[in-house]
């Protein structure tokens, strides 16, 4: 398909600064600040085409991403380096365009008040004198009756909800929606959809709703399911899917288009990708999912193709930063109240009755600490983010013993990545690693089941009937709920909005109850966590009476890179800040590849 390929642009500027750099045409204008290596700095206007004139208002647009991408020029733009001055040059720009270079530069625009827009990619930033389309939404009967269907250029969404009357407006996402012009002419749009890594509820749904949020919106009818993960571009078949194909598959668990882990390949996904002639590319994954679709962004903006790159977040321990929530968790913390509940009727069945039930969360505690909070039934909830000793005054025995003593039977509920640094000293299996790159974890639930029996067998001669529970497969393959269903809906059909409108490399996502774009490299650079020190822990104790097993010498609070403001609005629910906790008993952890 010929509007798969973009021809290489010309520049057809006069002889002004402008002319040396890449891609840009008319509309609008940016203030640019230019940070070359040397103290000088330039100023320069710069015209965009992506429909965000307004924000010529605003002051600047900082370039200095050298440290990020360790490369010679420290420009921040919206597409490549062009020639900017380099290290080793002194010539501030080339004397002609360039090809885009191998890693796209993040593009922020900064405001007055302390106002910055960490921006998604457009595919304008590379490909010169894009045509644009009128919206099909003004002419379909379902948006008639909205009073403005079309989001306004300057409609941004803060990351920090929280702020001070002195304090800087903070940083600001792009908001998600239909736009008034489209880059894609509906009939030459050729999508397709991929779902990677482990199963969530909602996988189905948000397939369903990409389909349908082409068909009917955009009258788009061309649309390929890749079978089988990132390996499926290039060694499976593909599935035609339209909404006759897709129409209940929301009532179904796992994924019709089947899933894997690994199998990432740039070079041959991307060589597929052009072959077929799809210039629309749904990701639905996890955080190693969105740094491959990072990856296959770059190399398609290297090649110049007009192809547009959208990921959907998907992981069922909510471990993805920057989001409210991902799609799923509500499902999984809600299924997870059966199998407490379970382990709640065997423990008070029985004397000195324990029910254990191990819940997921490699890295991140939020289904156990959910799950815990709902329940009301839990005497004791074990994550990663909280250290814990089993032995001595304190400890989780200890604390076993006392409540058995005190109520006859107790609830424990442990996610599977807690506890992980005790049985290292006995199994030595912590590098191992799965197709994605994630650590192989033991069973902590039926390692610490055996533990707990051994000690009140052994040492306390002290009868007990422990019974473990592991739910992990029956909620992961469960149809979402009806909570997660509309999350799934407007995470897709936001997707589906943002590709049509030009925007590519960014991931669909609720911030602060908003949906946004966010550009890929917020999503990847690090994982979210429960914060110990955070009221929503601080809830759970309350609630479970259970001892923090820290003792305040312990504990050393920490700010990572300075920073004070959260990753997302809602510290208060318990979501990651950018504290963290480091503690003796504590060994760190290797951060997923």
């Amino acid at each position: 398909m010929d509007s798969v390929l973009a021809s290489p642009s010309t520049s057809s500027f006069s002889s002004s600064p402008l002319n040396k750099i890449n891609h840009f045409s008319t509309d609008c204008f940016y203030n640019y600040n230019c940070i070359s290596n040397n103290t000088n700095t330039s100023r320069f206007s710069v015209s965009s085409s992506s429909g965000i004139c307004s924000l010529r208002k605003f002051s600047s647009v900082k370039f200095d991403y050298g440290y990020r991408y360790g490369c010679g020029c420290r420009l921040r733009k919206r597409s490549g380096c062009s020639k900017i001055e380099s290290k080793n040059t002194g010539d501030v720009m080339g004397s002609s365009p360039s090809p885009s270079p191998a890693i796209s530069q993040p593009k922020v625009v900064t405001g007055p008040g302390g106002y910055i827009l960490e921006d998604v990619p457009h595919l304008s930033d590379y490909i010169a004198d894009l045509p644009t389309h009128t919206n099909p939404l003004q002419n379909n009967p379902a948006y008639s009756v909205v009073k403005q269907y079309f989001v306004h250029v300057d409609d941004t969404v803060p990351q920090k909800i929280v702020v001070h009357k002195d304090g800087p407006r903070g940083i600001h996402f792009r908001r998600a929606g239909p736009r008034q012009k489209v880059y894609f002419d509906s009939d030459e749009v050729h999508a397709c959809i991929v779902t990677c890594g482990g199963l969530c509820p909602g996988l189905n749904t948000v397939i369903r709703e990409i389909v349908c949020g082409l068909y009917h919106m955009y009258g788009v009818k061309k649309v390929l399911g890749i079978d089988g993960g990132y390996r499926g571009f290039y060694a499976k078949n593909t599935v035609q899917l339209n909404p006759k194909v897709v129409n209940d598959i929301h009532k179904r668990g796992g994924t019709i288009l089947g899933t894997s882990r690994g199998g990432h390949d740039t070079s041959k996904i991307v060589d597929s990708i052009q072959d077929r002639g799809i210039n629309q590319v749904y990701i639905i994954g996890g955080d190693g999912t969105q740094r491959g679709a990072s990856v296959i962004f770059e190399e398609i903006r290297r090649r110049g193709l007009k192809v547009s790159v959208a990921g959907i977040p998907k992981t069922i321990d909510n471990d993805i930063p920057v989001i409210d929530r991902s799609f799923g968790f509500d499902t999984a913390v809600e299924e997870a109240q059966r199998a407490i509940n379970a382990a709640h009727v065997e423990a008070e069945s029985f004397e000195n009755g324990i029910g254990l039930v191990k819940l997921m969360g490699r890295y991140s505690g939020f289904i156990a600490m959910y799950a815990t909070l709902a329940s009301r039934d839990v005497d004791c909830c074990l994550i990663p983010e909280s250290p814990f000793f089993l032995e001595g005054p304190g400890g989780l025995f200890e604390y076993i013993e006392k409540r058995l003593k005190e109520n006859g039977h107790m609830v424990i509920v442990i996610a599977e990545g807690a506890g992980q640094e005790l049985l290292s000293e006995s199994m030595q299996s912590m590098q191992q690693k799965d197709a994605s790159g994630n650590k192989l974890l033991q069973d902590v639930g039926l390692w610490i089941s055996q533990k707990i029996k051994d000690y009140f067998s052994k040492k306390r001669k002290m009868p007990i009937n422990l019974k473990y529970i592991d739910p992990t497969y029956m909620i992961r393959a469960i149809p979402s709920n009806a909570s997660d269903n509309v999350y799934c809906t407007l995470l897709a059909q936001s997707a589906v909005h943002g590709a049509m409108a030009g925007y590519t490399g960014f991931t669909s996502g609720l911030v602060n109850g908003r949906q946004t774009y966010i550009p890929f490299y917020r999503i990847t650079e690090k994982q979210n966590k429960v914060v110990i020190t955070d009221r929503m822990w601080a809830r759970l104790l309350s609630s479970t009476n259970q001892p923090s097993f820290l003792s305040p010498k312990d504990v050393i609070e920490e700010k990572i890179d300075g920073e004070k403001e959260p990753s997302n609005g809602l510290l208060d629910n318990g979501n990651c800040s950018q504290e963290t906790l480091v503690t003796s008993k504590e060994i760190p952890k290797e951060k997923p590849k």
